[in-house]
């Protein structure tokens, strides 16, 4: 009987807990650590994850009621351990504040003198001083990085924030200077010293490829120019693709003042624009035009066209020196000379031209040797295609030709005239 008594009481007693409410327990926790000497932010924030996840591990899912019933055990608890991974500081004070959403407060005293000031001393390795200033400028403002991690931090607690720092200056680098890495080197004192060393990132420019152009002077007369653009575009191998693709319009810009603030460009009212396609190997074209001035040599040999109507087979090479000067916008007033170097003769002319929007363009030349005015007329039908008509009225001959250009240096015409058809392989120099 007395077996089942008990039985029956067990029993009882199983049934009545199940069916009364379940006790409140401790859902989260949370937890806020601060100090008598003022806190660095990122140092507070990882103290606070460390304490919150001491505090959770002994609390989450107890019962509110035994905490509160075991406050002081519990706070004792967390101040022991917490206070063992410390360095630089001693835990003062541990406060729990018992709920479904439990928090910590813990009061931190330094050890030591605090750091009251930061100085940091960066180093951009392996980098000409032209890629140096657009590296420091993408690196303003990193000092707040090492200041929120060090200010009134004791100094003996210093070591213990290498981890913070570097994860933050790699965040920073990341969303400002994404092609460099960085490591840095801690000195501890009131007065603490950072020397920050940043390097590139692989891939980088291996070698340029540079090309210069100009539809207003002759080509040639920029290879006088070229070592100094050398110079400049070289400076771009060794840094990382990334940051050239970023920083291209800058470079650009740099690259062009250079070259126009020469002498004679000054002279000719050259403007320069430069194009940078960034790559391991990479291109870079610079097109320089006067605004003021045009001069032109040209050259081209027909090919297929017959002995008739007076022309003459040694009259199927010529060369062409255009010199004009612009009025405005869309006027030029030009002086050219012809020789055919098979029959060693000169031809002057003088002439207007006329720009129209649309790409189109009216001229007209008066032919000092044959004494008569050519009419000419053109339209560009895309970035390479030009159609061109002339009338010659000291000869009655009317010439139509479709241009394609081959490339800066080269064009190829389908000449049509009142007599015949033929080649023309045209030069630019």
């Amino acid at each position: 009987m007395k077996r089942l008594f008990v039985a029956l009481l067990v029993a009882l007693l199983i049934i009545d807990c199940g069916s009364g409410q379940a006790a409140a327990r401790v859902e989260q926790v949370t937890a806020v650590t601060c100090a008598r000497s003022n806190l660095p932010p990122l140092v507070a924030e990882r103290m606070n994850r460390s304490v919150a996840a001491i505090a959770g591990q002994l609390l989450e899912g107890k019962d509110i009621a035994a905490v509160r019933s075991q406050q002081v055990t519990y706070e004792s608890l967390i101040h022991e351990v917490f206070d063992k991974v410390l360095v630089g500081y001693t835990v003062s004070r541990v406060q729990l504040t018992p709920g479904a959403q439990t928090a910590v407060q813990v009061e931190l005293l330094p050890w030591s003198e605090t750091i009251q000031k930061v100085e940091v001393e960066t180093t951009v390795e392996g980098m000409p001083l032209r890629i140096e200033k657009l590296v420091r400028a993408d690196l303003t403002g990193v000092e707040q990085v090492f200041q929120d991690a060090l200010t009134g931090l004791p100094t003996a607690a210093a070591d213990w924030t290498n981890g913070i720092m570097k994860q933050h200056l790699n965040a920073y680098l990341q969303e400002h200077l994404p092609e460099f890495r960085g490591d840095f080197e801690l000195t501890p004192e009131p007065h603490a010293k950072i020397r920050l060393t940043v390097y590139p990132r692989l891939p980088v420019v291996r070698t340029v490829d540079l090309s210069m152009r100009s539809q207003t002077i002759p080509s040639v007369s920029l290879l006088t120019h070229r070592e100094l653009m050398q110079d400049q575009v070289n400076d771009i191998v060794g840094v990382p693709v990334g940051f050239v693709q970023r920083h291209q319009q800058e470079l650009a810009a740099q690259f062009a003042r250079t070259l126009d603030n020469s002498h004679d460009f000054r002279l000719l009212k050259m403007h320069t624009r430069v194009d940078i396609e960034p790559a391991e190997r990479s291109h870079v074209m610079s097109r320089s035009d006067s605004s003021r001035y045009r001069l032109r040599i040209t050259g081209w040999l027909d090919a297929g066209r017959r002995s008739k109507g007076g022309h003459d087979s040694d009259k199927n090479l010529l060369f062409r020196l255009h010199g004009g000067q612009m009025l405005g916008r869309r006027d030029e007033l030009f002086a050219q000379t012809d020789f055919r170097p098979e029959e060693v003769r000169w031809g002057w002319q003088l002439g207007w031209r006329h720009d129209l929007p649309g790409g189109r363009r009216l001229g007209l030349r008066y032919d000092m040797h044959n004494h008569g005015f050519i009419y000419d007329a053109a339209q560009k039908l895309g970035p390479r295609w030009l159609l061109r008509y002339e009338y010659r009225g000291a000869e009655s001959i009317g010439e139509a030709a479709l241009r394609y250009q081959l490339h800066d240096f080269m064009g190829l015409e389908y000449v049509v005239d009142n007599e015949q058809n033929w080649l023309r392989l045209i030069g630019n120099f």
